[in-house]
């Protein structure tokens, strides 16, 4: 194998596992962790959210990026490789069926990136800092549910938008479009 190809065995593996984790994670916390905790009381919620959440958001948004950048280095890197542009003659539009599957693919990922860390992560880090400061004895702030619900709505749409995603970067390689 040339040096490319080892680049190009990285890049994919990077996306995979990092995607596996992302989608994971989000399907966790709309499938398992919200009914779970919507089950337990206020206190045991406030020990876990901190504690278990906060972790688990980490790697939310973080696998989210890698999956994303590994994922559009992987896109445009292939197009490079392929002579799809050139500094004369600029970007070739996406033509093949390859090319247009990975595209849709890639921008509602790119799409899911920007409600992690747009919508998602700023309010869930509110709902940390508020109940983090409920332990520490401050009133829980009168927003505090706002930020959860706008949370909650962008993880179930960001849910939703998975499967159109996954749907196109399958058939990409898995069964090419007409």
């Amino acid at each position: 194998m040339a040096a490319i190809d080892y680049y190009f065995t990285a890049l994919r593996v990077t996306h995979f596992i990092a995607g596996i984790t992302w989608i994971g994670l989000l399907y966790w916390f709309n499938f398992v962790n919200t009914p779970t905790f919507k089950e337990l009381d206020a206190p045991t919620r406030n020990i876990l959210i901190p504690r278990l959440v906060k972790r688990a958001l980490l790697w939310f948004r973080w696998s989210a990026v890698v999956t994303v950048v590994a994922g559009w280095l992987y896109f445009f890197s292939w197009w490079a490789a392929n002579n799809y542009f050139t500094l004369a003659t600029g970007i070739a539009p996406p033509s093949g069926t390859w090319d247009v599957s990975i595209l849709a693919g890639g921008l509602l990922g790119t799409f899911m990136l920007l409600n992690v860390w747009g919508i998602i992560w700023l309010n869930q880090k509110k709902v940390i800092a508020a109940v983090e400061g409920v332990a520490q004895g401050k009133p829980a702030p009168p927003e505090m549910p706002v930020w959860g619900k706008r949370a909650l709505i962008a993880s179930r749409f960001n849910t939703i938008l998975s499967w159109p995603m996954l749907f196109f970067m399958a058939t990409a390689s898995h069964l090419p479009l007409v």
